[in-house]
């Protein structure tokens, strides 16, 4: 049976839309007729082969969600099957019953579940389907869903943790930017026009402001294509992956930004080779699954000649310290896991650790960020009437 996506006309006239399953089209009708619907367009649920932008995703709460009740549905003994249907049922959106639908499908054809799972790589990334296919082989799928699940809950709540600290000082430039245009459009021109047509002589300051002024009134339109043109053609040329790595280079070479970017991508690389490690993945295929969630081209290729490394027999420990990634407490962590055996106990207390130092980098700079803009902010518009405020000092002293 496959799923499909319909849209009918009931009983009294009204449009409905949903998903049911049926062998083909035609049962389908059947089956909408059968509950005195009239068909108006079926569809069957697409599978997408490849992480394209128009494959279906669905965000980390929806995938938090979905996953623990999951897990919940077979821990309590219901087959893959019945479980996904049960899931599918309680889905409030029609594209996350139309994708578990499907992916039941595929696994009643007798495909695994991380094989089913394939189909929406958008919705579920290569590590989600990495730690169900290790659940799956050792037996514990419902542990290691609980364990992804918990995963994309942290993921979430450190995620809104950023976008709420991030949001003050977003607002604050804003404003900023609003306050500083219309002082520098508005308000600067039409107060120093008096003092031009007097033929007095300007300062220095309130010049360069005019020529600010200026280039504002009569060219901030153009001003604001040329950034959105350079946002476009950056974005493309990210796309690439030889300018992406030319600017992966640049970035960790500047002071500040590369100790800020350094601790974020490394906590995102041990959180994940934590969690599929306790999930019951091979070492180095965690490793390289994990060297896949880093953004960075240049911390990657590192990470990657470390999985090479321990491929070869090398230790954990060793081939993470060569990166000089890592700070020393972490890599303490590992080598003692290691040389105790309890690797997967000291990844996932290094993940946590880095985790806190994440949020305490990201409180700080937050923290820093706001007193900076508001320096900034004061010191333009001082700049501003000082520029106003020079020539009536100068035109008074001109009366007396």
């Amino acid at each position: 049976m496959s799923a499909f996506e319909y849209s009918a006309l009931d009983a009294k006239g009204r449009t409905k839309k949903g998903v049911l399953e049926a062998d083909n089209e035609r049962h389908l009708r059947q089956l909408l007729r059968d509950k005195g619907m009239t068909p108006l367009d079926i569809k069957q649920g697409k599978e997408q082969s490849r992480n394209t932008l128009f494959s279906p995703g669905i965000n980390v709460k929806e995938r938090a969600l979905l996953t623990r009740q999951l897990a919940t549905l077979i821990d309590a003994g219901l087959p893959i099957e019945e479980a996904l249907t049960g899931v599918a049922q309680q889905a409030s959106s029609q594209k996350v019953r139309s994708m578990l639908l499907t992916i039941r499908s595929k696994v009643l054809e007798g495909h695994s579940l991380a094989k089913a799972l394939g189909a929406y790589p958008k919705a579920f990334p290569m590590l989600f389907r990495a730690s169900v296919e290790a659940g799956e082989q050792s037996g514990h799928l419902q542990q290691v869903l609980m364990r992804l699940a918990d995963y994309s809950e942290r993921q979430r709540i450190t995620a809104q943790k950023i976008q709420m600290a991030m949001m003050y000082p977003m607002i604050l430039t804003l404003v900023a930017i609003g306050i500083v245009s219309f002082l520098l459009g508005s308000v600067m021109p039409d107060i120093v026009s008096v003092f031009d047509k007097q033929g007095a002589a300007l300062p220095p300051i309130t010049e360069f402001m005019l020529v600010l002024s200026y280039g504002v009134t009569n060219y901030g339109h153009f001003i604001l294509i040329a950034l959105l043109v350079f946002i476009v053609v950056y974005k493309w040329l990210m796309t690439k992956a030889s300018a992406k790595a030319i600017k992966d280079r640049l970035i960790v070479r500047v002071v500040g930004i590369r100790e800020l970017i350094i601790v974020m991508q490394i906590t995102r690389y041990i959180s994940t080779l934590a969690m599929l490690s306790s999930s019951g993945v091979a070492l180095v295929e965690a490793m390289k699954i994990a060297a896949q969630v880093v953004d960075n081209a240049s911390m990657q290729q590192h990470l990657r000649t470390a999985m090479v490394k321990v491929q070869e027999g090398g230790s954990l420990g060793k081939a993470l310290g060569e990166t000089k990634l890592l700070p020393p407490m972490m890599l303490q962590l590992i080598q003692s896991g290691e040389r105790s055996g309890e690797l997967d106990v000291m990844l996932a207390r290094a993940a946590h650790q880095q985790e806190e130092e994440s949020s305490a980098w990201m409180t700080t700079l937050v923290g820093l960020f706001e007193p900076l803009m508001l320096l900034v902010m004061g010191g333009v518009v001082m700049m501003i009437v000082m520029a106003i405020l020079l020539p009536i000092m100068n035109m008074n002293q001109l009366l007396n």
